[in-house]
């Protein structure tokens, strides 16, 4: 086999590739310098810095607010009852309807004590009338002892003519006994006068001038027709104040009710305090007027103000209905809570209803 060998020219050259090798040759230029991550150094710079600050805090304000979260939404809490027995006639509310001083919450069947306050209108008319009457009794009984006392006059007159005679000799001692015998019925009417004029002005309080209603018979009838007055119009159940009544679904027309039993329940919207359980060892420095921050659980991330109104003059356990002994020898020490109440200042678009769990702080620095 032959070659052609070509002739290369003068000034004319062959570029030759050249196979590459498997390992790359190690590069001549150094690496780029990694960028620090900022971010970092900001964070870990940060930290002391916040921690200060965090420190500076709670040395600062550390034992200034006492706080707990044993606390609670309190109202007023009306029990609703009927001053009167009766049947119920008509219901004019729904359960947990709001409602405002003096609506009528239900009615009960009148027809009773509209028949009682008719008596009492009749019984009070008679006790005027027999006021009246004593009155006339008393002038006819000056009449009588006025009369007697004209005649008591005569016979004395007459006995006193007739004993002249006898002194004189001229009437026997006989002839005296008949005018004496009148003088004497005479004296004995009016001293019977007298005591009718005494017991008439008796019956009159011993005021013969008093006024019809003034006497004591008039005014117990008078007393006696304002309670059938008052009967009748407590057969109305009307709201004592503004609130919202519950427990009325159990109320139907025609159920009857006994007096002073509690049908139904007023929540009185109206007046709204916080009742907050703090530790005894925390009411060394709570007193009256401070400010306090409030949190309702119902609304998170909505601050209410309020401040501290008064605190009670013993535990909670002091008022329960059996409170605890702790003579029997199994004594345990138990830090007790005293309740507080705290007035709050009511948010726009909040309702609190009672009951709602809170927590409180008192600011004890804000009022020294």
């Amino acid at each position: 086999m032959s070659a052609r060998v070509t002739e290369q020219k003068s000034g004319e050259a062959e570029i030759v590739p050249m196979p590459k090798s498997e390992k790359a040759a190690p590069s001549e230029t150094k690496p780029a310098p990694k960028k620090r991550n900022g971010r970092r150094t900001l964070i870990l710079a940060s930290v002391p810095v916040l921690l200060a600050v965090v420190g500076g805090y709670f040395w600062f304000t550390g034992g200034r607010y006492q706080e707990t979260d044993n606390a609670y939404v309190a109202q007023a809490k009306v029990a609703l009852s009927a001053d009167v027995a009766g049947r119920i006639l008509a219901v004019s509310v729904h359960e947990n309807e709001v409602v405002h001083a003096g609506d009528v919450l239900f009615a009960l069947d009148p027809e009773p004590y509209s028949i009682a306050l008719a008596q009492a209108d009749a019984a009070l008319a008679t006790a005027r009338v027999n006021v009246e009457q004593l009155k006339v009794a008393y002038g006819t009984s000056q009449t009588q002892l006025a009369a007697a006392q004209s005649l008591l006059a005569i016979r004395q007159a007459a006995f006193d003519r007739k004993n002249v005679l006898v002194e004189g000799g001229n009437a026997s001692d006989a002839t005296l006994d008949d005018v004496k015998l009148a003088l004497e019925s005479a004296r004995n009417a009016v001293a019977s006068a007298e005591q009718q004029v005494a017991s008439a002005k008796a019956a009159l309080t011993g005021d013969p001038d008093i006024a019809v209603d003034a006497h004591p018979a008039v005014r117990a009838a008078l007393a006696a027709r304002d309670t059938a007055a008052r009967n009748l119009d407590k057969t109305t159940v009307r709201a004592p104040a503004d609130g919202i009544v519950s427990q009325v679904a159990s109320l139907n027309p025609g159920q009857f009710i006994a007096t002073g039993s509690t049908i139904a329940s007023l929540i009185e919207t109206g007046d709204t305090w916080i009742e907050a359980n703090f530790k005894e060892t925390q009411l060394s420095s709570l007193h009256e007027g401070m400010k306090v921050e409030i949190k309702i659980d119902a609304f998170p991330g909505v601050a209410f103000e309020g401040e501290l109104q008064s605190i009670a003059a013993a535990t909670g356990s002091e008022f329960a209905l059996i409170p605890a002994q702790n003579a029997t020898g199994n004594w345990v020490k138990v830090t007790q809570r005293v309740p507080v109440r705290i007035a709050v200042h009511a948010v726009d678009g909040k309702v609190l209803r009672s009951g709602m769990s809170a927590t409180v702080a008192v600011d004890t620095k804000a009022a020294s």
